[in-house]
């Protein structure tokens, strides 16, 4: 499955380190459709700036909007309307034989429209799930409805990316969703080009025999 979505258990639990860490791993290409906070900087020029490789190619946004918001709202306030055949289309333009890494906004039920949940997304991309996840008060409740939505749709799960500092929630996580740790990203003071690049390493066995 050359498709990789990172998706998270909620909003600031390391999507964009983990989408950084997947794609240098697999020296895949790196793709976040809809970007939301543009006074923030994007996600792409993130991911970009962390990796190391030469081979990796980021893809521009279909949808790049100001306020800081869901895409839905977002895309509300400037008066437009984000059209998933669109999405669709410029996936459908990318290599075929390379691996992609899509980093969703927020998590599973975020409304990409007026009619659309990121998962409707997902399902129409034909692609597999890594979610990431860490530990704070509540997480157990936001990554278990993650696990059962994914599961009772029939979205295929590859499996956890954890974050931040360990945890025990880990180990009850990966038991009662039945979807196992692909591995876990030390919080760390600096994230830079290194950080990624050792943890990528790290990733890399277990993402290959993913993708096999």
């Amino acid at each position: 499955m050359n498709r990789i979505f990172i998706t998270g258990t909620g909003t600031g639990v390391g999507k964009t380190v983990t989408a950084a860490c997947v794609t240098e791993a697999l020296q895949a290409d790196y793709w976040k459709p809809v970007q939301t906070g543009l006074a923030e900087g994007t996600d792409t020029n993130t991911v970009k700036s962390l990796l190391s490789n030469h081979i990796s190619v980021c893809h521009p946004e279909v949808y790049a909007l100001e306020e800081p918001a869901s895409p839905h709202l977002a895309a509300r306030l400037e008066h437009t309307i984000i059209e998933p055949g669109k999405i669709l289309q410029q996936l459908n333009s990318f290599p075929t034989d390379r691996p992609l890494v899509i980093e969703g906004a927020g998590g599973l039920m975020v409304p990409i429209n007026e009619e659309m949940f990121t998962l409707d997304l997902i399902k129409e991309m034909n692609a597999g799930v890594i979610i990431a996840a860490r530990n704070y008060l509540g997480s157990i409740n936001h990554a278990m409805l993650t696990a059962r939505m994914l599961q009772h749709t029939g979205v295929p799960v590859m499996g956890w990316i954890f974050g931040g500092d360990w945890h025990s929630n880990e180990e009850d996580i990966i038991r009662w969703s039945g979807i196992p740790r692909i591995g876990r990203i030390p919080q760390a003071e600096a994230v830079g080009k290194a950080f990624i690049s050792e943890q990528a390493q790290l990733l890399s066995r277990p993402l290959y025999q993913l993708l096999q």
